[in-house]
């Protein structure tokens, strides 16, 4: 496999037979105690929260939420680098659910202080009640102002991605930065058959999607993938000009100062629409080790399968499979995230 300055793998870690199947994340690698950052709130083998809100005036009526470290053979030292956060505003009568997967050296510092941090900040902003996207955004951007200025957490080369759903009365606002991800679950009508759909909600932000690439070029970066041996590609990833450094596999994330050198910017992408009663069933939130090789159609299928319409049942049930396909395809697991919401009762027993 090509070698390349500055990537996230360690030199010391696995073998070339191995290391060449790992393509998708380089995060995973490493067998330094601190590759994986230096410390995390979510470090246990699995961090499982939730509550059904039955009382809740908004569109949510459960949800259970699962964060659960990879797996890298040769990093017993591994830990979780992915967080989360599942909250709820009573005065403005909103409930948020956001994920963040933690990436480089310090990754898991970046991502658990955004889960302790944000929601607070939120919530105290001036605008939160009359100007959610102001409130949101600036509330973002000031936790990664607090980061960067951690003298503990280096960010040269570590960050995070986060994507958030904030459902306030039955207005569903999505939030994302970087390749996290949140669907909806929606009842869609076709040939006179009616069936769950998966609709993509937000969308990810990856180095060649034609509008973030030319961003990248125009600060002087480079868009390209690594080479391996066995003649096929991992991802398209960023890098500086002149350099072939941080090697991110995002376009947009909160934290790598490197990259944003690069193009990279920590702007959230908004998306907003109205829930419907009628069609609208459940959300997905997850980090990339689930979408990484589950498509949004297989995931709502999982969910609309489970047959007891559990949100703590579907959860565990996408996390076994994305593992399980992870050890399948790379012989590693990366972290996974996954947070399971029910809307408008969905699920309940008449």
């Amino acid at each position: 496999m090509k070698k390349v300055l500055g990537s996230e793998e360690n030199s010391e870690s696995p073998s070339p037979s191995m290391i060449g199947r790992i393509r998708r994340r380089l995060t995973v690698g490493g067998t330094s105690s601190v590759l994986d950052g230096f410390s995390n709130e979510y470090a246990d083998d699995e961090q499982m929260t939730g509550t059904k809100s039955g009382s809740s005036k908004n569109a949510v009526s459960e949800f259970m939420g699962l964060s659960k470290k990879g797996y890298a053979p040769y990093n017993p030292r591994k830990k979780n680098q992915d967080s989360l956060i599942m909250t709820s505003h009573e005065d403005s009568n909103s409930t948020v659910f956001c994920v963040l997967d933690g990436h480089g050296e310090h990754g898991d510092g970046v991502s658990s202080h955004f889960a302790t941090q944000l929601a607070h900040r939120m919530f105290n902003h001036a605008d939160w009640q009359n100007d959610i996207r102001k409130a949101v955004r600036e509330s973002i951007l000031f936790c990664e102002d607090d980061v960067l200025n951690m003298h503990r957490v280096d960010t040269d080369f570590s960050g995070t991605t986060l994507s958030m759903a904030i459902v306030r009365e039955n207005t569903l606002l999505g939030v994302n930065i970087g390749d996290s991800r949140v669907i909806i679950g929606t009842t869609s009508s076709k040939n006179g058959k009616t069936s769950i759909v998966a609709e993509e909600f937000t969308h990810d932000h990856k180095p060649d999607t034609p509008a973030e690439k030319e961003r990248i070029l125009k600060a002087g970066g480079r868009v390209f993938a690594v080479q391996y041996d066995d003649g096929i590609d991992g991802p398209s990833r960023v890098w500086l000009g002149n350099m072939d450094v941080p090697g991110l596999a995002m376009s947009r994330s909160l934290g790598d100062t490197v990259a944003h050198t690069a193009g990279v910017i920590s702007e959230p992408e908004f998306t907003e629409r109205t829930l419907d009663p009628e069609n609208d069933k459940f959300l997905i939130v997850a980090t990339d080790g689930l979408w990484e090789f589950m498509s949004n159609e297989e995931c709502v299928s999982l969910v609309v399968d489970e047959s007891e319409k559990n949100a703590m049942k579907a959860v565990d049930l996408l996390v076994q499979e994305a593992n399980a396909r992870w050890i399948r395809e790379e012989q590693v697991i990366d972290d996974t995230t996954v947070i399971v919401v029910h809307l408008f009762g969905y699920g309940r027993k008449s």
